[in-house]
């Protein structure tokens, strides 16, 4: 895939959602999903919470919407995203400040490890808890977080 050719965000989650009985699919586009293809690594410190993503050449990730400002990092790898139609490639090691509001298309040109770091005040372990208070499913939903 070229960076010209990576798809607009709302196109491919409406792709994933009308597919997601399919393999390969994940997603209802009201909850995070659990993919084993895809692992997710949690980690915390003094209120931060650390999330790893590992993804192989040639997967696409569609996230969810971020409610914050946080920092993430591309660790290994080389990645083409689409940030709500704002179009990068990142070549490891870098790292970038992510803006509220931000989703992003996220494509494994090769083996990547991707990290998200966000403030956790609480210092909660509940990852469901976590995930309601960083992102949101739908732009209604963002906007409603940030009332």
């Amino acid at each position: 895939m070229k960076l010209k050719e990576m798809p607009n965000v709302d196109q491919l989650q409406s792709l994933v959602i009308k597919n997601n009985d399919k393999k390969g699919f994940y997603g209802d586009g009201k909850n995070i999903p659990v993919i084993d293809e895809i692992p997710i690594t949690h980690k915390f410190a003094d209120q931060l919470y650390i999330r790893q993503m590992d993804m192989k050449a040639g997967q696409i990730v569609v996230g969810a919407i971020h409610n914050h400002l946080h920092v993430w990092f591309l660790m290994t790898g080389r990645v083409l995203i689409n940030n709500n139609g704002k179009k990068i490639e990142h070549i490891a090691p870098c790292y970038t400040v992510s803006e509220p509001g931000s989703r992003r298309v996220i494509y494994a040109v090769e083996d990547s490890i991707f990290v998200n770091v966000h403030k956790n005040p609480t210092n909660t372990k509940d990852i469901k808890e976590l995930e309601k208070q960083i992102v949101s499913m739908t732009p209604e939903q963002f906007k409603n977080n940030k009332l």
